[in-house]
């Protein structure tokens, strides 16, 4: 069975997404969406990746309710930051944060997160010294953002992955 359905998330995800994104559970969407979602595990096993270890599965409905949260309240502040008057938008900048996380599983989903909410950009990340380069639309308290990152995101997917 582990042959045929390798990541069965990934597989469940994969499908999931493909019926959202046509809007439609009709029987060729999900035919084809469970063939797109086995030749996609099956692309991640020539990849060589092993599959995640999940240690706190609970977490993960916490985490997906904070950054449910937080990509609200972020929509909310970037439209603000967009229609106020062009003298006072605010001040872009880049940031630093030391991160303790390592698995590359639980990197690639605090990637997500960050690009998902509206405001951040996750631009770059030395797996050698574990600092992660962010873009902020309206960079005013820089601790406010490394509290966020680190005790709101990393020290969940840390629960979750490590």
């Amino acid at each position: 069975m582990a042959y045929l359905l390798p990541y069965p998330l990934l597989s469940l995800s994969i499908l999931v997404m493909w019926l959202l994104l046509n809007q439609s559970a009709s029987p060729g969407h999900l035919v084809f969406g469970s063939v797109l979602a086995l030749v996609g595990a099956w692309g991640m096993t020539a990849l060589g990746q092993e599959s995640p270890r999940i240690r706190r599965p609970l977490t993960i409905i916490r985490l997906a309710l904070v950054v449910f949260i937080d990509i609200v309240r972020s929509n909310i502040a970037v439209a603000r930051i967009v229609l106020r008057p062009a003298g006072r938008r605010g001040s872009p900048g880049f940031m630093a944060v030391k991160l303790d996380m390592r698995n590359p599983y639980g990197l690639a989903v605090l990637a997500i997160i960050i690009t998902s909410t509206p405001g951040t950009i996750w631009t770059n990340f030395s797996a050698q010294s574990g600092v992660l380069l962010i873009h902020v639309l309206d960079l005013q308290d820089e601790a406010e953002w490394v509290d966020t990152i680190k005790n709101r995101y990393e020290r969940r997917l840390m629960e979750i992955f490590e």
